[in-house]
């Protein structure tokens, strides 16, 4: 039996937002992405860990259509999104965070959201239009700065705070597209200790009604947050589990973690 025919833990107790069956991209003679199949199940925090070179920018990038499978198939909550172009895959309801802070910073935080929602409201071709016609949105804007702590920090240039906090803008700006699924692509990426705990808060709180797909290298929050893990290592799926499960692995813990991780 081959990896994508095998009956999938999650599939048989929770519906399934996203999957991928036999995914698999290859550059000329090198295979990036091998036969990749697994679940992420709606309303879970799921983890996708392995170590540099193990293909996760690439699967994402596959997930996300800005990369075009060699064979297989994508399912976003149970409709075939496999050749969806990428504008596609955002209006059906997923979004892509980046691992470096993708913001304007020279826009303050409240007009950087203000021009997702222009995005997800159809108003994004009206940067003509004076601002107080957009003043509509303003509410919204204020609503999702607080969501993410930066209510009182609004009206400041985006370069001018720190970086966690530019990493709590960007999750404000995925959220203004009011996405089903999330993928955030190594939040922690770079992260202050002292900002890693906010940053995994909000996530937690962003993930109470949605989705999320996360690739992550810190294990303490991908044992803090996932629901479900899976490891990927040479572009093929090594294991899938609990984190607890991932943890006792023994060929995870030898390839990936370690063999003394604790």
């Amino acid at each position: 039996m081959s990896q994508h025919d095998r009956t999938l833990p999650r599939a048989a107790t929770s519906e399934v937002a996203l999957s991928a069956r036999g995914l698999t991209k290859t550059f000329g003679a090198f295979t990036a992405i091998d036969d990749v199949t697994f679940e992420v199940a709606r309303g879970t925090i799921h983890g996708l860990i392995g170590p540099n070179g193990a293909g996760k920018s690439t699967l994402f990038g596959l997930l996300t259509k800005f990369l075009t499978p060699t064979a297989g198939k994508i399912h976003l909550g149970g409709e075939d999104i496999t050749r969806a172009k990428p504008e596609e895959v955002v209006r059906r309801g997923m979004v892509r965070s980046f691992q470096i802070s993708a913001v304007f910073p020279h826009l303050t935080l409240r007009e950087n959201i203000r021009v997702a929602l222009q995005r997800k409201h159809g108003m994004d071709v009206q940067f003509w239009q004076p601002t107080r016609r957009l003043s509509v949105l303003d509410d919204r804007v204020d609503a999702l700065l607080d969501q993410v702590n930066l209510l009182d920090l609004g009206d400041q240039r985006a370069s001018d705070v720190s970086y966690g906090r530019k990493r709590s803008l960007e999750l404000a700006t995925t959220l203004a597209l009011d996405p089903q699924v999330m993928l955030l692509d190594e939040p922690m990426a770079g992260m202050a200790s002292a900002d890693i705990g906010a940053i995994a808060e909000l996530i937690r709180r962003a993930a109470q009604d949605r989705t999320v797909l996360m690739v992550e290298h810190n294990l303490d929050v991908v044992d803090d947050l996932c629901d479900r893990v899976t490891v990927l290592a040479r572009g093929a799926v090594l294991a899938e589990g609990s984190f607890e499960e991932i943890r006792a692995n023994q060929e995870v813990r030898e390839s990936y973690m370690g063999a003394g991780h604790e």
